[in-house]
């Protein structure tokens, strides 16, 4: 492929820009520069598991400490208005893979709000992963960790586009069978948990030994980026933590100021700096876009053993910004512009800004909610991201527009509180009260009723799709 060709297959990621700043914003020369040919550049996403906005020392917290994500940060792109898709595991996870909506894809549920072990339903195969997106391209991929979208063969990693597989598929709280109480969670021992280990389709270990889990993980990253290093690759590193119950190596255990969780974190930070080294070790740094996010907010009613969310209300299970506004890190040296970016983005929008990058077709035949973030990484523009949309199961609680917010409903993420519907609803102004604690509906009706046409305009575009997630396994006799 010439340059032009190449540039052309690139598009609107570089729009603009002279043939020399493209050379520096969209990739280097295959190998050592031997050849005019260039090369794809590869990808990696890391997702953590209910990582509060305000759990890493790059986003401000006093006892964590995180030297390679802030490094990272450095290095990189720190965006502060980050969005996941959804408050809980499975809608997220099904958002960040195939570009849209849960409620798109019928991944969200006013039944059940995430998968279980008992689950029938999973990942529809009508659905493009970002994986399967890519495999026209020559791309090899990975799925590490979590999956939580179907632990049935035909919803499993390696039935949506994903070469190869190692995780456990659903949360690490689940299959429990043993422990008293909360207790349980506490002191947590491997035995109370009795979920699987898997190696592409088949079980390897159980009960998982998740003292060594993530570690493992980052081993196995490894493994997979030297391994794979010739070809362009797409890794998803989703760990299971820091989810309830919490584990470490014995190597973390007892190091951190902040207890078990920041023990917990900091080898998960450990972790990234392991894959950053891999890919400068191997030169192929300059040729990979890494990007660090979580899957939701953190889980506040486990006390200490909970994340949080900073100066953000609230955390996981709910549509207040500490639901989902996520720590967010992009990281590819000598293409994007380090900086803080304060301009929106989502979880969603990591799906077109890959494939574009990649030169692999977006789905024309379907809705697809995920922008092309390309313009704030290489410097050329904002973010094309001016709304998102926050669900709760399949109902929508609120909308933010630029700076405001309307809630439409509210509802505590794990409280007994039933959802309280506004009319007019709860309007915030989220760059001067990110934490939202002050309503100024009655100061802005023309903001809200500009909201109002943006909800009808979304609702427009809506399909029903089967609920996934209230689909259980028949128990026999």
């Amino acid at each position: 492929m010439n340059r032009r060709d190449f540039i052309k297959t690139i598009g609107l990621a570089c729009a603009g820009l002279p043939v020399s700043a493209h050379r520096s914003a969209c990739g280097g020369l295959a190998g050592t520069g031997s050849t005019s040919e260039r090369r794809r550049p590869n990808f990696v996403v890391i997702f953590c598991d209910d990582l509060g906005y305000g759990d890493l020392a790059c986003f401000g917290h006093p006892t964590i400490r995180t030297p390679n994500l802030d490094r990272m940060a450095g290095e990189g792109q720190r965006w502060t208005s980050f969005y996941a898709g959804a408050s809980v595991c499975t809608p997220s996870r099904a958002a960040l893979l195939t570009g849209r909506l849960p409620v798109r894809s019928g991944m969200c549920s006013n039944v059940r709000r995430v998968l279980f072990p008992d689950s029938a339903g999973g990942l529809p195969q009508s659905e493009v992963t970002i994986a399967r997106a890519l495999k026209p391209q020559s791309y090899t991929t990975a799925c590490i960790g979590k999956w939580h979208l179907g632990h049935l063969p035909q919803y499993l990693p390696t039935s949506h586009g994903f070469d190869s597989y190692f995780g456990i598929p659903y949360s690490n709280d689940m299959d429990r069978v043993g422990g008293e109480g909360r207790q349980a969670f506490w002191a947590p021992k491997i035995e109370y948990w009795n979920v699987p280990l898997m190696r592409d389709e088949e079980i390897v270990e159980r009960p998982a030994d998740q003292n060594t889990i993530t570690k493992r993980y980052a081993e196995e990253a490894v493994r997979f980026i030297e391994q794979k290093r010739e070809e362009p690759f797409f890794l998803y590193l989703a760990h299971n933590l820091p989810h309830v119950p919490l584990f470490c190596s014995d190597e973390f255990r007892g190091t951190s100021l902040r207890g078990l969780y920041g023990d917990v974190v900091e080898e998960i930070d450990a972790g990234v700096g392991r894959i950053l080294e891999t890919l400068k070790k191997h030169h192929l740094a300059e040729n990979t876009l890494v990007v660090f996010t979580s899957d939701n907010g953190p889980w506040l009613t486990f006390n200490e053993h909970g994340g949080s969310a900073g100066l953000l209300r609230e955390g996981k299970g709910c549509t207040y910004e500490g639901g989902m506004r996520e720590p967010t890190i992009f990281w590819w040296p000598g293409r994007i512009q380090p900086g803080v970016v304060r301009d929106m983005g989502a979880t969603m929008d990591l799906y077109t800004t890959i494939l574009k990058l990649a030169g692999a077709e977006v789905p024309s035949d379907r809705v697809v909610d995920g922008l092309d973030l390309t313009p704030a990484l290489f410097g050329t523009g904002p973010s094309p991201r001016r709304t998102m949309f926050y669900y709760r199961g399949t109902e929508l609680f609120a909308v933010r527009k630029g700076p405001y917010k309307a809630h439409f409903i509210t509802q505590s993420g794990y409280g007994s509180d039933k959802p309280v519907r506004h009319d007019p609803p709860v309007l915030y102004h989220l760059e001067h009260d990110p934490s939202e604690k002050y309503d100024v509906a009655k100061d802005h009706p023309d903001v809200i009723a500009d909201i109002v046409k943006e909800v009808e305009k979304h609702r427009a575009t809506l399909t029903p799709a089967e609920d996934q997630l209230a689909k259980r396994i028949q128990k026999e006799g």
